[in-house]
């Protein structure tokens, strides 16, 4: 695979590992082959990550979205890094005036925008934890994160107020303030002060701390940034805590890792915000552009909209999942086919000729130039004429979409593998590099990687073909799970078991001609199974299927 020339092995397999399943070699990106990026003087926080470039580069834009006028949306307003700041500091210092401090609970619903990202650093100024409340779970696991991680203050989008009023009375043990990022209605006002709490419209809250000044506490790497709970797959969300030193440890990585493909970015670069901030995909590569003094765009939160808002802010980096990139595939093959026979043919014929040639080893700016500027050139104006990178997360990419992507967007598709837990990014597929497609391609160069055999599923990591579970080792790595010491000890301990259960072994099955889809709440934001909303879903199916699937056969 193309992936094993950016691999050096830096431990041996073991084999007997005193009673514990063997272990295969241990792998590390070739990037890092002299060792894991330094640590960066003076970046320390999370905070840091946003000071330093407002000292560096404090007229950039930063944080844009769509002016809408008489009813229609027209071009990215933007405000400066400068600009930002100021108002970090106002809410920052009203937050403090409201008697919250350093290790507070902060919860922030809603879906991207400026105020998130305002409300998300003024909580790295003061030290408070962040607490993402999913955008898309409803009520249920709202309650949930806010009780779970008791959160005393909440910013919320002006529509989210209703739906975070829904958490009380349970939620209001806990809060204490709420913030809107709009406005506030009177019933809403009098709701919330029934409970006994505050609540602010967004200009409001930012003349709260007005004339008031707060020292911002010593941050350390070692301290946590945020609680960022998982989607829930198997029952209650879990609180994923993540420390400063996970994302500053990712974000070096990810650095040499660009730069090592010539492909760095720079404060000329531009990204769309769509996917949920809530998610640790997407914390992340915007981390990365703060960092690097770049611009965020944000979409207007419909998805029916979205290649029009990339037609208007002409990112150069789009982030995405498979669902997303899969909607993409299907309207530009319509296209295709409804555009005629010779259009047709000419498309088709530029597409093999390309392909064929990335095959033989060409970069995708070299397979076939002339194609690219006759035939390929309008779909690159369709993603807004800039886009050079592509990056696909969350659920795996399908190798088709993947290949017909890679030739026809003249930019690199590329596919990445992480968890919550992992701060993201584990492994990346690589630019140029047609043999990595269908894969998530190599570690990124700030973690160590193997397989681990896991015997009672037939999985060898020490075989021709190797199969096991992943395991990572790295500065990027969680801290445990907020509250759940018993799942903290679990990412160490595996059960025994050799051969396969009665229960195990496959009976019957069903097959369900309509995918798994969110709005029947049977999976996550990223697409991944809701495991007890499906069960209670197919409750009947199931149970009919252990009747037939106990019955003798004849």
């Amino acid at each position: 695979m193309g992936e094993k020339r950016y691999i050096i092995e830096v431990e041996k397999a073991k084999k007997d590992r005193e009673g514990k399943p063997s272990m295969g070699p241990v792998y590390r990106s070739l990037f890092a082959e002299h060792g894991f990026p330094a640590p960066i003087q003076g970046l320390d926080s999370c905070w840091d990550v946003f000071r330093l470039s407002v000292e560096k580069y404090p007229t950039n834009p930063m944080l844009g979205r769509r002016e809408i006028v008489d009813g229609k949306p027209g071009k990215y307003k933007w405000q400066s890094y400068k600009e930002v700041y100021e108002q970090v500091v106002k809410v920052g210092n009203s937050i403090r005036s409201c008697g919250y401090h350093q290790g507070v609970k902060c919860g922030i619903y809603g879906a991207n925008s400026a105020e998130w990202i305002i409300s998300m650093e003024a909580c790295n100024a003061h030290g408070l934890h962040s607490v993402p409340l999913y955008d898309t779970l409803g009520a249920g696991a709202v309650e949930f994160i806010i009780s779970h991680a008791e959160v005393s203050i909440t910013f919320a989008e002006e529509k989210k107020i209703p739906e975070l009023l829904k958490t009380f009375p349970h939620a209001a043990k806990y809060l204490r303030t709420l913030v809107s990022f709009g406005k506030v209605t009177p019933e809403q006002k009098q709701e919330v002060e029934k409970y006994g709490l505050a609540i602010y419209s967004w200009d409001e809250f930012l003349l709260v701390g007005q004339g008031q000044s707060f020292d911002l506490p010593v941050k350390k790497r070692s301290d946590i940034c945020t609680i960022m709970y998982t989607s829930g797959t198997t029952g209650d969300p879990k609180g994923v805590l993540i420390s400063n030193d996970s994302i500053i440890a990712l974000l070096a990585g990810v650095k040499r890792l660009l730069e090592s493909v010539n492909e760095q970015l720079s404060v000329n670069d531009v990204y769309l915000s769509y996917l949920p901030l809530a998610h640790i995909f997407d914390r992340v590569i915007e981390e990365a552009f703060i960092w690097h003094g770049a611009s965020i765009g944000f979409w207007r939160g419909d998805v029916k909209f979205l290649i029009e808002d990339i037609g208007e802010l002409k990112p150069t980096i789009f982030c995405a999942v498979p669902r997303v990139l899969d909607r993409v595939y299907s309207g530009l093959t319509q296209k295709i086919s409804a555009g005629g026979f010779l259009k047709k043919k000419l498309f088709n014929f530029a597409y093999s000729w390309k392909l064929k040639n990335m095959k033989k080893g060409h970069k995708h700016a070299e397979a076939c130039p002339f194609f690219d500027k006759l035939v390929f050139d309008k779909v690159k104006k369709g993603l807004g004429d800039k886009v050079r990178l592509i990056l696909s997360g969350a659920a795996p990419l399908s190798t088709h979409v993947e290949r017909y992507l890679r030739v026809v967007t003249c930019a690199h598709v590329l596919q990445g593998y992480g968890l919550t837990e992992t701060c993201a990014g584990t492994f990346v597929s690589l630019p140029n590099e047609l043999g990595m497609l269908g894969t998530v391609g190599p570690p990124v160069p700030n973690v160590d990687v193997c397989l681990e055999s896991v015997p009672e599923m037939g999985y060898d990591a020490l075989a021709t073909t190797p199969r096991g579970e992943i395991c990572v080792k790295g500065n990027t790595l969680f801290s445990g799970y907020y509250k759940r010491e018993d799942l903290t000890k679990e990412l160490s301990k595996i059960a025994k078991e050799n051969k396969l259960k009665g229960f195990e072994v496959i009976k019957a099955v069903h097959l369900d001609p309509v995918p798994f889809d969110m709005e029947r709440d049977l999976t996550t934001p990223t697409y991944k199974k809701k495991r007890p909303q499906l069960l209670k879903y197919y409750q009947n199916v199931i149970d009919n299927m252990y009747k037939s699937g106990n019955k003798p056969k004849a």
